[in-house]
């Protein structure tokens, strides 16, 4: 995986129009943002590319617009956001055709240092159309409004969309740089790095609930970690494959054979692979998920058959942080029971502490993992909290990202 790329600081933006793919896809709630993570996380590129005298362009989606182009979807408060936070108009480009005669006319009237916001790049149906091809006519437009492109959304950077990766085949035709910008840097130099390249040992932690989502994942960080940590509901199709009962907890009966090939693997190749040994189980899942619940603590190889396992117990959790304790390199992706229930949430946090108190370079892998550890109150104690739950999967897989791999190597 090259990883060596183009940055926003190794080209001059003055004068130039450069186009800035961010990942402005925020929570909406009665057209207010109720989150504003990810625009506050875009800032650093857009604030140099405008001391820089460049005139810049954003573009990004915003939901999954099923229904075709909608104002609920519209861009239009993350303009607003965009302006209070910047200290400048943002002009948004209202129209839904993204790249009409308004988005031309917007970027020829700019002037060095003026920020303009296309609609939503989802409204335009080739936006994610496959095959490819299909969206190479509106990846042409979308490089016809500039002279340079960056790509900062990492949180798209694994999906192969016109404004994500086509766009750079077209910027590159007439000279232009293809670069990435500050947080796709950071991204690239913890999560890449991490996984090519890290400081040993090396533990790996996965949780979440299906083996199936995390196939390649497994396969992958074993050959990379010195130890891998399997939680969550994933690890009782591992018990199963043991032989043990795991009563009503979840199961993957077609992931048996794999979870027993895995576990193989890692002592083949000397590799730690590391299992609940204790579990806290309950008559059933919390409904509501953040209810009162009844749990006890059960041996992992002794579920009773009425029970379920919602979370790793005290035993394993103690386990799991002694393993972090001498760590350099810590990448965590997925809880380790349903965090979301305060009584469950034990051994989620127990794990967050063990990374928030070890000395070594802590990743968390984005998605729920990082929802928890922000809602734990620990992130600001983690090295890095990725801003992409899938693309930072396929990163772990060992996949080559369609937007990292789209912009200029150095």
């Amino acid at each position: 995986m090259a990883l060596n790329k183009k940055t926003v600081d190794d080209f001059s933006a003055k004068g130039k129009r450069v186009l800035v793919r961010c990942d402005f896809n925020v929570p909406l709630k009665n057209g207010e943002i109720t989150d504003d993570t990810r625009i506050v996380a875009a800032l650093p590129t857009i604030q140099k590319l405008m001391k820089d005298g460049g005139k810049v362009i954003l573009c990004s989606h915003l939901g999954k617009v099923k229904e075709g182009p909608n104002e609920k979807e519209s861009l239009a408060p993350v303009a607003k956001a965009l302006s209070a936070k910047l200290g400048k108009e943002v002009v948004f480009v209202a129209d839904y055709n993204v790249t009409g005669e308004a988005a031309t006319k917007a970027v020829e009237a700019m002037k060095e240092g003026d920020v303009v916001l296309l609609q939503n790049t989802r409204f335009r149906m080739e936006e994610e159309t496959k095959p490819a091809k299909a969206g190479e006519k509106f990846a042409e437009e979308l490089a016809a409004l500039c002279d340079d492109y960056v790509c900062d959304a990492f949180g798209s950077s694994h999906r192969a969309h016109a404004s994500v990766s086509v766009v750079t085949k077209f910027v590159r035709a007439k000279g232009g740089n293809c670069a990435v910008g500050y947080l796709m840097q950071k991204e690239i130099n913890f999560l890449g790095n991490a996984v090519e390249n890290p400081v040993r040992p090396f533990v790996a932690i996965l949780g979440g609930a299906k083996v199936a989502d995390k196939l390649n994942v497994i396969d992958n960080l074993l050959e990379k970690a010195d130890t891998l940590i399997i939680g969550g509901g994933m690890a009782f199709t591992f018990l199963k494959a043991q032989g043990y009962e795991i009563g009503k907890s979840l199961v993957d009966m077609e992931k048996i054979d794999y979870c027993k090939e895995m576990m193989a693997k890692a002592e083949k190749l000397g590799k730690k692979l590391l299992l609940p040994v204790d579990t806290t189980v309950a008559a059933g899942f919390p409904d509501p998920i953040d209810g009162p619940i009844e749990v006890s603590v059960v041996a992992s190889n002794a579920i009773p058959a009425d029970k379920e396992g919602l979370d790793i117990g005290p035993k394993t959790a103690e386990l799991y942080a002694d393993a972090v304790k001498s760590a350099k390199t810590v990448v965590w992706n997925g809880p380790m029971g349903v965090f979301e229930n305060p009584t469950l949430a034990k051994g989620t946090l127990s794990v967050a502490k063990a990374l928030a108190d070890a000395s070594a370079t802590t990743i968390i892998g984005g998605g729920d993992s990082a929802a928890a550890v922000n809602q734990m109150g620990l992130g600001d104690k983690m090295s890095h909290i990725s801003t992409g739950g899938g693309a930072s999967l396929e990163f772990l897989e060992g996949k080559e990202l369609p937007g990292v791999y789209a912009a200029d190597d150095k």
